[in-house]
């Protein structure tokens, strides 16, 4: 049977549907404020280790993300890469399967509404709703560092704050395509949510810190030679950064790292040759910065279409009963 007209008609209709509930939920309020207090705490923290210890600094205001107070070891972007995948999960977890158990889905699909429509209107709702959250988080900063630093930031510096906003709406995209694609596979919403989680958990704390190190030491096992005198195999340490990036936390962490401190020559391994000629500590322009952090933005884009793909298929191929 052939589609009459777009697959993707009544996408618009679907997105301001979805965008209204979750703007009026009390769990999205609940996730913001978590969101909000705990960042906004970061900050605060980062400005009076700043007002401390940091003398005149031509990228001041980069200092309110990556700063932490000496107590309190904890920065705005530790905060952001924890919090801002639990507010897509409990976004998403549940956008198809609460459909299934509530009976509306075949109501839905029986309007003028592709499954297509449908799935990407649920995921543009998602995206939306944290990128308005993301987006007052970031003015708010930007305020608070304006009146408590009393120094306004530089053109340069607002360009890599907002490019940095940018990637985390592109790293929360990644756990809202999978909670997504959870809850399309299980009809219980429970199911999809503590599946996420986990792996959420697997992804974030497990794999980067043990897993890979044990991964990579078994496909490149250390060489003697570079252990009698104490230092890590090249080919090792090559895996070991390799498997650690098939973590979404380890990229957004590393894209972080070379947008907010311009310092940052490369990362991973640094070679002797890539050290030949370059000033120790000298900033490079927000064009070179960006070029050391492409690969892992480009990763984290791709991951994000990939799962929504995945999920995409197997939504086309369910069976849907009234």
């Amino acid at each position: 049977m052939r589609r009459e007209g777009s697959a993707l008609h009544g996408l618009g209709v679907v997105v301001m549907k979805e965008l209204s509930d979750h703007l009026t939920s009390v769990r999205m309020r609940v996730l913001e404020w978590l969101v909000v207090l705990f960042a906004l705490a970061a900050v605060y923290l980062a400005i009076q280790q700043i007002k401390d210890v940091t003398a005149e600094d031509p990228f001041l205001f980069l200092r309110l993300f990556t700063t932490a107070r000496e107590s309190i070891p904890i920065t705005f972007i530790s905060f952001l890469s924890i919090l801002v995948p639990l507010m897509a999960i409990g976004m998403g977890f549940d956008a198809v399967n609460s459909e299934h158990n509530r009976r509306t889905l075949s109501r839905v699909l029986s309007q003028p509404i592709y499954r297509d429509a449908l799935l990407f209107g649920k995921f543009f709702a998602g995206l939306i709703t944290i990128s308005i959250s993301l987006l007052a988080l970031w003015l708010l900063v930007i305020g608070l560092g304006l009146v408590l630093l009393g120094v306004p930031p530089s053109a340069e510096e607002m360009a890599r704050a907002f490019i940095f906003l940018l990637v985390t709406i592109a790293y929360a995209g990644v756990w809202l395509a999978l909670a997504l694609l959870f809850s399309i596979v299980f009809r219980s919403a429970a199911t999809a949510a503590l599946v996420t989680l986990g792996l959420w958990l697997f992804l974030t704390f497990l794999w980067p810190s043990v897993l890979s190190s044990m991964v990579a030491a078994a496909i490149a096992p250390p060489d003697p030679r570079y252990m009698a005198i104490g230092l890590p195999t090249p080919e090792t340490v090559e895996w070991e950064q390799v498997l650690a990036r098939l973590s979404p936390s380890t990229l957004y962490a590393e894209v972080a790292l070379a947008l907010l401190n311009p310092a940052q020559r490369a990362l991973g391994t640094i070679y002797l040759v890539q050290l030949q000629g370059a000033v120790p500590g000298a900033p490079l322009p927000l064009g070179q910065s960006l070029v050391i952090a492409w690969p892992q933005i480009v990763g984290l884009i791709a991951g994000t279409i990939v799962l929504f793909i995945v999920g995409y298929v197997v939504f086309q191929r369910q069976e849907v009963r009234a």
